[in-house]
């Protein structure tokens, strides 16, 4: 039997591009984590040792760089579009080009009540994530969000679960239910601004979150992914992760003190994963 080579990619991955805009007094910042990859005809660079159709991994982060100053970064989706198509561009044996960024969101800090030009903190909530994936006939957009940590204290229940002779779980009828949401969409049609997009689907699944009572996770989850797609006709599918971030009831009994849902201990591992992806049904 013959032994050759299997699929392959290379790429730089997580080059760090802080873009400022200065064209005005008041300054704006995007702050990106992006990695790219190249896939396609590269035998020769694994078989023979032959780079004469390698595009070096530390020209893809100069071109990652030059894109923020050249393209601008509107979006992460934009700015990964250009990026990618860019690539291809400059590696013919590439058929495929893969273009992930994860932005770091900031906020200006506040100045008797007022936003300051140059001044920002780094806000500490969830990492925004958009990924395309670019072929020479096609491309394929997936925005999204990471460690987006979310929590009810009231309004969720787990019980009616199966049980064998292991099952030592009490069910709940009341309890805190918190996760820290990993959650990607994949649009069918580009949004006219990526920005609103994004804003508007982080929105409502919150807000399908805290308004949606929960006998599981795995109910909030297709509720959330359902409101998406119902209010978003440009996305095809929306995928979360969502780790259970237990928090258990303190017995505070040998202290002599009641304990009515009001302290909680919150247990980091091991953790439930619940994952699910809510799809548009093909006609």
């Amino acid at each position: 039997m013959g032994i050759v080579l299997g699929a392959n990619q290379y790429g730089k991955a997580e080059t760090r591009v802080v873009r400022i805009v200065r064209d005005t007094p008041r300054h704006t910042i995007r702050d990106l984590n992006v990695s790219t990859a190249l896939r396609g005809d590269f035998a020769a660079a694994h078989v023979d040792g032959d780079q004469a159709a390698v595009l070096p991994t530390d020209t893809q982060k100069n071109t990652a760089f030059a894109y923020a100053k050249r393209h601008g970064v509107s979006s992460p989706e934009d700015y990964a579009l250009a990026l990618s198509e860019r690539l291809l561009e400059a590696a013919p044996a590439a058929t495929g080009a893969r273009v992930a960024v994860d932005e770091y969101a900031w906020e200006r800090i506040q100045v008797d009540g007022t936003g300051h030009d140059h001044a920002f903190v780094r806000r500490g909530q969830e990492v925004r994530t958009a990924t395309v994936g670019r072929t020479r006939e096609a491309v394929a957009v997936e925005s999204g969000f990471r460690d987006l940590v979310v929590l009810k204290s009231t309004g969720s229940e787990f019980k009616g679960f199966l049980r064998d002779e292991y099952t030592t779980l009490a069910e709940a009828d009341d309890r805190i239910l918190a996760t820290s949401l990993d959650a990607t969409w994949r649009h069918r049609a580009d949004p006219e601004d990526w920005d609103a997009s994004y804003a508007a689907v982080r929105a409502l699944v919150m807000a399908t979150f805290a308004t949606t009572y929960s006998r599981a996770l795995q109910e909030t989850l297709y509720a959330m992914g359902r409101a998406v797609l119902e209010a978003h006709d440009d996305l095809a599918e929306i995928s979360f992760s969502a780790p259970n971030k237990h928090h258990f009831l303190v017995d505070l009994a040998p202290f002599g003190l009641d304990n009515p849902g009001e302290v909680f201990v919150a247990a980091d591992r091991p953790y439930g994963l619940i994952e699910a992806t809510v799809t548009r049904e093909e006609p």
